[in-house]
């Protein structure tokens, strides 16, 4: 057959698939074929055909993860899907996937593979719970009840026990990590819930991974895809706008005063367990936590990020890092030494080793390809090494053999624009294809800019984002979003939106994030059905309320990056240095990506109707404001309250 007719061919196979009556619309609940999914599935296919590199950018309600899953199940072979999230990896495998090789009635086996965090590890599980020596007895009964699911449980996997929080410190000590896996040498290898996972993922005709898990592979060779990608014959990168700055993090380098205390930690243990006699061992552990620690105070007490240049002329900083340097060169050679005397010792040695190593890059104060920055938090430093640019290694990546890569998300371009996000990842070559949404957003929509407010930089700005989101509150019945650029700015925002409401009489519940998981939020806000969530990035992307639950967004400000970040600092100095405007060629770009996201919680449903409030005057006042405005969902726009008074009023009349 020849390409010609093979393109003809599953032209006519997705056709038959997703037309009226057909193997979709008879197995899915509600399922409406559009013109765009199609359009769409048809452009995938030609990409596995071809083994080319696609970017799909496909609007809210296109439906793209179909779009994408039927021709990866009839002509993908092999295929490796990654997201953005873990829910959203879980909801692919446990809902979609099922949904659409039901309906094709494909015998194709399908696998879930994540990161060896997320299963639990017997080998830990059984020390700690013999160690005894979590913090509070919340933990130790959280390791307890950790302990009865392992022996239940056939995949392992930490999202299938509900009565433990994400953030538990019991899971620290019941999974492994990829510093102190112990590998082929521990004694429950054979049952090791990773490996486990990992041969179903070698088996399986899909795999779904995150990002985290994909680049940690891609740069570690470490998690399980080392040997699924040279055989894998499509890559499909879901939620592909997040893959920049996943690529950043792991593109780059980290070394933490963290790694260093726990290495210290597990180095006394296995010396008395391995090697009892060697008094000098654990003194040269002691050590190596004591200066890590020393390097944690020598930066001060405030949590902060700053570059690596701030810290030059540091009365302290230099010292304490010689110091370290020198106490992890000389930990990583006694556990060499003591290397052969057991595995625990032999793992200790080559985490110090490659911690050692890691850190005396980022002390090489010569390297002009990346951006050295420290990142302080309350009780640990992290020494960070970010590139200043990662076209060249992602590029790399898709070049290494031929296959097919396709990259979709709702925000790759900006009005059909996709140069941005081409250039960051060095995709300047690859097809490119845009689906608007099929939402009538000029009849559901109303974007309202409220007139009056302060510049986003006074200090009067946040209470008059509050002050001008309350009358459309009072109008909408509560049902909001709030979305805040900084937390700051969100909690200065609950205390005057607490008293707006009393004024205003309005009893409506009022959710902050982080008074739970952002899981455990987003259900008690669809199951209020009123509330008001203030939030800030965690509700930016990933959110899917549909229904009058969510009828309004309010955005305080224009997604900038903050200025002071050290990494987007560097980035735009160095666009200054190749003659380029930082400004219009990186921050503007990037902001209308990030603006088009937060628009996107708001319509959700082809029967959603909603406003969504932008609160900063520059889209009116600066001239880069139209740009701006333009690559937003072409909803009706509005200054007038009145107007938003009438939108809600003609939904409850209708």
């Amino acid at each position: 057959m020849t390409a010609a007719d093979a393109a003809v061919d599953a032209a006519a196979v997705l056709a038959a698939v997703f037309a009226p009556g057909g193997p979709l619309s008879r197995a899915i609940p509600d399922y409406r074929g559009r013109t765009q999914q199609l359009a769409m599935a048809e452009r995938v296919a030609a990409a596995m055909r071809e083994r080319s590199v696609l970017l799909a950018e496909a609007g809210t309600g296109t439906g793209k993860t179909v779009a994408y899953l039927v021709p990866a199940l009839l002509f993908g072979g092999k295929v490796i899907v990654s997201t953005g999230t873990k829910p959203l990896q879980d909801q692919l495998f446990h809902r979609d996937l099922p949904a659409v090789r039901n309906a094709l009635a494909l015998p194709v086996t399908v696998a879930l593979l994540k990161g060896r965090a997320n299963y639990v590890c017997t080998h830990h599980l059984e020390r700690n719970l013999e160690d005894g020596r979590l913090a509070t007895r919340e933990a130790a009964g959280d390791l307890q009840r950790i302990a009865r699911f392992a022996a239940q449980t056939r995949s392992g996997d930490r999202a299938e026990l509900d009565g433990v929080a994400e953030d538990s410190p019991a899971w620290a000590a019941a999974t492994s990590t990829r510093d102190n896996c112990l590998g082929g040498k521990c004694a429950h290898f054979s049952g090791c819930f990773v490996m486990k996972a990992r041969r179903e993922a070698l088996a399986a005709d899909v795999v779904v991974v995150n990002h985290h898990l994909f680049f940690a592979d891609v740069v570690l060779r470490d998690e399980g895809l080392a040997e699924l990608l040279p055989s894998c014959n499509t890559v499909i990168l879901d939620e592909a706008h997040q893959l920049p700055g996943t690529a950043t993090a792991f593109f780059g380098e980290t070394v933490s005063t963290g790694q260093v205390t726990e290495l210290s930690r597990d180095a006394s243990a296995a010396s008395a367990a391995e090697a009892r006699d060697d008094r000098t061992l654990p003194e040269i552990a002691r050590r190596a936590d004591k200066a890590a620690r020393d390097l944690r105070l020598a930066v001060g007490l405030q949590e902060t990020r700053a570059p690596a240049s701030a810290l030059a002329d540091s009365p302290e900083f230099p010292a304490a890092l010689t110091a370290l340097r020198a106490a992890l060169a000389q930990l990583a050679r006694a556990l060499g030494a003591a290397a052969e005397r057991g595995e625990g010792l032999a793992s200790c040695a080559r985490r110090a080793t490659e911690l050692a190593a890691r850190l005396e890059r980022w002390a090489d104060d010569e390297r002009d390809d990346v951006v050295r920055w420290i990142e302080a938090y309350t009780q640990s430093l992290a020494l960070h090494a970010t590139p200043l640019a990662i076209a060249e290694a992602f590029r790399r990546q898709l070049e290494e053999s031929p296959r097919a890569w396709i990259l979709t998300s709702a925000t790759l371009a900006a009005r059909g624009d996709f140069g941005h996000f081409q250039r960051q990842l060095g995709l300047e070559r690859a097809d490119a294809m845009s689906w608007e949404s099929p939402f009538d957003y000029g009849a559901n929509a109303l974007l309202y800019l409220p007139r009056g407010l302060p510049e986003p930089n006074s200090p009067a700005h946040t209470d008059a984002v509050v002050d001008a989101a309350l009358p459309v509150l009072a109008a909408s019945g509560g049902r909001a979003f709030l979305l805040f650029t900084t937390l700051r700015a969100m909690r200065r925002a609950r205390d005057r939106l607490e008293q707006g409401l009393r004024e205003l009489d309005l009893r409506v519940p009022l959710l902050m994030q982080g008074e739970g998981s952002r899981s455990e939020l987003l259900e008690r806000f669809r199951r209020l059905g009123n509330a008001v969530l203030i939030g800030s990035q965690s509700f930016w992307e990933g959110v899917d309320v549909r229904g009058e639950a969510l009828s309004v967004v309010v955005i305080d400000k224009l997604p900038f990056a903050p200025p002071d970040d050290p990494v987007l600092a560097a980035r735009l100095a160095h666009l200054r240095q190749e003659g380029r405007n930082p400004f219009f060629d990186y921050q503007l770009p990037q902001a209308a990506l990030a603006l088009k996201q937060g628009a996107g919680r708001l319509i959700r449903d082809e029967h959603d109707r909603g406003v969504f409030v932008l609160c900063d005057p520059r889209v009116v006042a600066k001239a880069y404001g139209r740009g701006l405005l333009d690559a937003l969902p072409p909803m009706r726009r509005t200054r007038a309250l009145g107007d938003v008074q009438a939108f809600f009023a003609a939904r409850a009349s209708g």
